[in-house]
């Protein structure tokens, strides 16, 4: 922990303050800021000491740096050129296409098989499906706040949750998970023939990692090219940003407790600016479509009329209810505080690998995951094969064993195995 603060340090002192040559996919002595006030923050996990230094990083970056949030949800994952690095990127992957090289290794070649399978227009693979649980967790109260808040009966739900489900959910479900009779970004209403096998392994497509059809952001070289783009696939955002922070808030000596609930609040005014549908500029979005698409105060997405089987007649078939509300009554318990900026990580940040490695630090990941195996696998088949979660063995990868070998000096191994490898 203390190298890799100090190399991050040395960062900070020798990178710019603004990207090398103005190539805005750099890094920036602000990036190498931000990823200190994450190390020490996943370092507070077991020195919560941390959190004090944590909170003065995380600070800095908000009120000095450059980032921000974008100014709606869907300008974070897409394929616009306009949104590309945009103000809310700390640090991306960079992705390339039609660029000359003739296999496409320049584009999103590692997510390449989290698209819709056969049926789709992307053709492959049906990889990195959301779970029941995931979607279930979307529900919200009549305050539009979430509805896990008030027990576990959110995750009662074993039905498919398709449109014309009029629920109350969060809009950020229909930007993140793919799910029947709802617009997959503009390529027309999702449905199940998209998946290898829906009963097997859920009704549900990814959906952040893929380009609209409107950005041009399809390669056209390459294994099925239709899977292919040059989405950057965002490493670290300042939503992410913010949620940890509002932890620090939390848990530091010198925090504040309302101060997280102003940065959940922010985060989540963000959310419900547009939705898969309509959306408001209101901090409470309610409306229901169709009916939000006569509503001046309004402004519907932009959505094209695909003729056919699964054409969209946003004026006639209603697929949502979209609800979302900001916490307005001041924090004064941590446990609740605590609780609430979880969830919101979990909401904002589904379907970009941050969910595990929170359970870690956060403490308690066997017994999550336990529970949600037991309840998942009635939902998903390929979980009654003996899945299981153990620490600490799947606290840690495996070192790889050349590793190992490489490090003996003598007869001594300098590297040790993690536990249970």
């Amino acid at each position: 922990m203390k190298l890799i603060i100090a190399d991050l340090n040395s960062a900070i002192g020798l990178l710019k303050a603004t990207p090398r040559n103005k190539e805005v996919g750099r890094a920036t002595a602000w990036t190498a800021r931000a990823y200190k006030g994450r190390v020490q923050v996943y370092g507070a996990a077991t020195n919560a000491a941390l959190w004090d230094s944590a909170l003065v990083t995380l600070r800095n970056v908000q009120a000095n740096g450059p980032f921000k949030l974008e100014t709606s949800f869907d300008h974070v994952w897409t394929g616009f050129p306009q949104y590309r690095n945009g103000p809310e990127t700390i640090l991306a992957f960079q992705a390339s296409v039609r660029d000359g090289e003739p296999s496409g290794w320049n584009s999103n070649w590692g997510e390449r098989l989290n698209f819709p399978h056969s049926g789709s227009h992307f053709g492959c693979c049906g990889f990195h499906q959301p779970s029941q649980n995931l979607v279930n967790f979307y529900a919200v109260d009549a305050n539009g706040l979430p509805l896990a808040l008030a027990g576990p009966a959110w995750n009662n739900p074993d039905t498919n949750f398709a449109g014309g489900d009029m629920t109350p959910v969060d809009p950020r479900l229909d930007w993140t998970v793919g799910r029947d009779k709802v617009p997959y970004k503009d390529w027309g209403l999702h449905n199940r023939g998209w998946i290898r096998d829906a009963s097997y392994s859920g009704p549900y497509s990814p959906k952040k990692n893929v380009h609209e059809q409107a950005a041009n952001a399809e390669n056209n070289v390459g294994w099925q090219a239709t899977q292919t783009n040059d989405v950057p696939i965002l490493i670290f955002r300042y939503a992410d940003l913010l949620l940890i922070l509002a932890e620090a808030e939390i848990h530091a000596t010198t925090g504040v407790l309302d101060n997280a609930r102003s940065i959940v609040n922010q985060i989540r005014a963000r959310a419900g600016q547009v939705a898969q549908g309509c959306g408001s500029a209101d901090t409470v979005l309610t409306k229901t479509w169709p009916a939000c698409a006569t509503d001046a105060t309004l402004k519907p997405m932009a959505l094209p009329l695909i003729q056919g089987v699964n054409s969209i007649d946003s004026l006639s078939t209603p697929w949502a209810k979209y609800r979302i509300g900001l916490y307005t009554v001041p924090w004064t318990d941590p446990a609740f505080a605590e609780r609430a900026v979880e969830y919101e990580r979990r909401l904002e940040l589904a379907m970009e690998g941050q969910r595990f490695f929170d359970l870690l630090r956060w403490g308690g990941a066997d017994t999550v995951i336990a529970n949600y195996v037991a309840k998942e696998k009635s939902r998903i088949p390929y979980l009654n094969s003996a899945a299981s979660f153990t620490l600490p063995k799947y606290a840690l990868y495996p070192i790889p064993s050349i590793q190992i070998q490489l490090s003996r000096i003598g007869a001594e191994d300098r590297l040790k195995q993690n536990p249970g490898w």
